[in-house]
């Protein structure tokens, strides 16, 4: 089924494209969300008449992308874990916690949902991480995992340290 989007859906497209899909993902979704509209003849009229406006939000939308990517890219953000031995994390490091670090030190907010799916991050250290900003402006941060050890291995620690 030919939609015409009304706003962006991640993988498909953004607004104003007419793109494919299936009936049931178009009926019980994109209508019900006043994501899309049916591609009938009248929309796409009216989409032609729209197109300008349309194509000055789009260029309004990857310039705020450049700007939040010369913002982010390249820098890095400390994330503050609680470790075990042999640098294991107790868990692993969220996007919520990547995406809080970079709001309080480089002041930038984005979506969680915008940090790149890559491996899950359990271990100290340095770690490559994408953010996909607006279709294909991505920006390249370094997660750097701090160290937050537990009590008991501070106490273990130190009364190591007393014993020698």
């Amino acid at each position: 089924m030919k939609v015409i989007l009304l706003g962006e859906l991640r993988g498909k497209g953004g607004e104003g494209d007419i793109v494919d899909v299936a009936q049931g993902f178009a009926e019980n979704f994109l209508f019900p969300n006043k994501i899309a509209t049916p591609a009938t003849p009248s929309n796409i009229k009216q989409l032609e008449e729209r197109r300008h406006s349309i194509e000055m939000r789009e260029a309004q939308r990857i310039a705020d992308a450049e700007a939040t990517k010369a913002a982010l890219d390249g820098k890095n953000v400390t994330v503050d874990a609680k470790i075990g031995d042999e640098g294991q994390l107790f868990g692993s490091v969220t996007s919520t916690q990547i995406v809080e670090a970079i709001k309080s030190e480089l002041g930038v907010e984005i979506d969680k949902k915008r940090i790149g799916r890559g491996a899950t991050i359990k271990t100290i250290g340095s770690h490559p991480v994408s953010i996909e900003l607006y279709r294909d402006v991505t920006a390249a941060i370094n997660v750097l995992v701090g160290v937050t050890a537990e009590p008991e291995t501070v106490a273990t620690a130190e009364a190591t340290e007393v014993a020698e």
